[in-house]
């Protein structure tokens, strides 16, 4: 066990002690083990063993793991990229997280405005941030241009289309539940797009 594991446990012994409203001479008559040498177990002055952590456990009605530290995951994540058609997403979050969250950059998009929408539908609840350019969001009977800063959130079994506009690209984070990992469903006949999307499967 790391030490600094190991430092660790006498700290988290007595906030369990504190939570279970014992004092040290209550948990010294549970376990039979002096009141001195648990508040010096609980200081970090007295190194840990199993003769003094498995009857301090039984006496707090704890698991093991509740005592000894375990060792936090790597936080980071390991990203991939797709690119479907001219428009990329990059995962920024696990595979088998129940909220997925993307990076979508589309491609500079002059005619945005004037492009046909091809709406898709699919289960799920989706929120979407727009970190730099103009998207132009389709939904259902609405159609609109968000900027930089700008936010919108709609159920995604609404017909919906999304697409960059203007000279720049456009960058954007979307977060959608796992549901939403499903691969859309053309709401009706295609018709010709230019930036039209789906989510990456």
């Amino acid at each position: 066990m790391p030490d600094d594991s190991v430092s660790l446990i006498g700290p988290r012994l007595k906030s369990w002690r504190e939570k279970r409203s014992m004092t040290l001479a209550d948990l010294s008559e549970a376990t039979g083990i002096s009141s001195s040498t648990l508040s010096r177990l609980e200081a970090g002055k007295r190194a840990p063993n199993l003769e003094l952590v498995v009857p301090i456990a039984r006496a707090l009605r704890l698991e093991l793991d509740d005592i000894v530290p375990r060792k936090a995951p790597d936080p980071r994540v390991a990203r991939t990229r797709k690119r479907m058609g001219d428009t990329w997403y990059e995962s920024l979050s696990p595979e088998s997280s129940p909220v997925q969250t993307y990076k979508v950059t589309f491609p500079a998009n002059p005619a945005g405005v004037a492009a046909v929408p091809e709406p898709k539908v699919h289960d799920g609840q989706e929120w979407l941030y727009v970190l730099s350019g103009r998207l132009r969001l389709v939904i259902g009977e609405q159609d609109v241009v968000l900027g930089p800063g700008e936010a919108a959130e709609f159920d995604t079994r609404i017909p919906h289309w999304l697409s960059g506009v203007g000279t720049r690209q456009t960058e954007l984070l979307s977060i959608f539940s796992k549901e939403g990992k499903r691969i859309h469903l053309r709401a009706h006949p295609a018709a010709p797009s230019n930036g039209s999307t789906e989510t990456p499967q």
